[in-house]
């Protein structure tokens, strides 16, 4: 079973963006600055994208929640690797 979220990037064409990919229905991919997942934030819906307004706010919610906790990881990884 695939996780619901993933993230990923395209450092090469795209330096400063970053991306979290829904796996399940609607299926969408979340761009968003490095920085700030709220800045140039772009929806690219695989699906058809939902009516609701609240569904869309809570899906985006979902995804900065998976963002914030595997980047902070990630991060963490990183320093105690040091």
């Amino acid at each position: 079973m695939l996780p619901k979220f993933l993230l990923a990037d395209n450092r090469i064409e795209s330096p400063d963006l970053f991306y979290v990919v829904h796996t399940q229905e609607p299926k969408f991919i979340v761009e968003f600055d490095s920085e700030d997942f709220n800045k140039k934030q772009k929806l690219h819906w695989l699906d058809p994208k939902p009516d609701s307004d609240s569904e869309i706010e809570n899906l985006l919610s979902q995804a900065e929640e998976v963002y914030n906790r595997e980047f902070d990881d990630l991060v963490d990884d990183f320093e105690d690797a040091d």
